[in-house]
């Protein structure tokens, strides 16, 4: 790539080691007040048990670790899967064994490589480069945004998802399956990505003339996600035992809604806090995003991508606060945000931009010193 042609991505990576930095900053402030250190709030909840499953293995998790239960089992560490903690332990010397170094040096890497695929993708939408700048900047300033400068793997997930995005809206069907695969190995909601970019392919089988290429891509798109499931099942002795540890230890599993709606309903009547609310307000406004995308004129596989994962957040019970979190890999829901903010004017674009990053770096620092409970 000539520098004429990289500078636009690097500008993408400027824009989101900012609104990054001055997320950190806010964090730095509020755990500062409450007496914290910033590096262990960045390795708070289950990246506590990424780092142990990358320092011991998932055989040899110190027994202090239990799920949200309050339990442990000796399978319950097999709910994290496994890339993540494998990459924090191949990068683990360059830091001098330090783990938690090591793990946020991969989310800081897979963060900008998510910015510079999201730039990518924006691009191919609209090809005005500050549409995908402020892609980026609304992306990488989102509420929960902070999780991308965690010991957590939703920079790497991601980074995976754009680029698999990438590959299905320009042919490139190696690229998407491969990704496609790789993110398979990061978290379960790879299954969203996995159906869309293998239905893509199938799609692409029929209609374009390259079709093996897709047909490959189809066949190892599923590939991380089912490995990892199937691994588990072997270990458990059950078909379904990676999704009963997720329903026994965190209170997983699809339920068409229900305790969302039930949620929902609890708050609209109390309003006990600002975590409780904001995270209501964050669900309903993905949800009219996803319908705005899904009548805009975006590529069908952004859409579907953007509003399955919405659909999974909405539809899957657990723990309640993480779903804010939960919606950071969908990108393309703010696509058409981006798109209103670069018709404005200058001075409004950035205003707006501004706000919107502050509020959301204000709301993630606030979730992990303020609220005690798990995100």
């Amino acid at each position: 790539m000539t520098a004429a042609r990289a500078r636009p991505y690097l500008h993408a990576v400027g824009v989101f080691l900012l609104v990054r930095l001055s997320g950190l900053v806010v964090l730095a402030i509020l755990a500062g007040n409450r007496h914290r250190e910033l590096f262990d709030v960045l390795k708070s909840w289950d990246g506590d048990w990424y780092l142990a499953i990358a320092q011991n293995g998932y055989d040899n998790v110190p027994a202090r670790f239990v799920d949200a239960a309050g339990q442990r089992t000796p399978t319950t560490p097999l709910a994290f899967f496994p890339l993540y903690p494998m990459l924090i332990r191949v990068v683990s010397p360059i830091t001098g064994s330090d783990s938690v170094a090591a793990a946020l040096l991969v989310s800081l890497i897979a963060g900008c490589a998510a910015a510079a695929g999201i730039f990518r993708v924006a691009r191919i939408v609209d090809p005005r480069p500050k549409t995908g700048l402020l892609l980026v900047a609304l992306w990488g300033g989102a509420p929960m945004a902070i999780t991308l400068s965690m010991a957590y793997t939703e920079a790497l997930f991601t980074a995976l998802a754009a680029w698999a995005l990438v590959g299905v809206l320009e042919r490139n069907w190696l690229l998407a399956g491969a990704c496609t695969a790789a993110a398979g190995l990061v978290r379960p909601s790879a299954s969203v990505l996995v159906g869309v970019v293998a239905l893509a392919a199938i799609v692409a089988v029929f209609r374009e003339g390259k079709a093996w290429q897709a047909m490959v891509c189809a066949v190892i798109s599923p590939i991380g996600l089912f490995s990892w499931w199937g691994y588990v099942a072997k270990q458990t002795g059950s078909l379904t035992g990676w999704f009963d540890i997720q329903r026994q230890g965190w209170f997983s599993y699809f339920d068409g809604g229900r305790q969302t709606a039930q949620f929902f309903g609890d708050i609209l009547d109390t309003g006990n806090s600002v975590m409780e609310t904001v995270t209501m307000l964050l669900v309903i406004g993905a949800v009219v995003l996803t319908f705005l995308i899904v009548f805009s004129r975006l590529p069908w596989p952004l859409w579907l991508y953007g509003g399955g994962t919405v659909f999974m957040v909405v539809v899957t019970a657990g723990i309640t606060y993480s779903k804010a979190r939960f919606l950071i890999p969908a990108f393309p829901l703010l696509i058409p945000v981006a798109q209103g903010l670069a018709n404005r004017k200058r001075h409004t674009m950035i205003a707006a931009t501004v706000a919107f990053v502050l509020f959301g770096s204000w709301f993630s620092a606030y979730s992990l010193t303020g609220w005690t409970l798990a995100i």
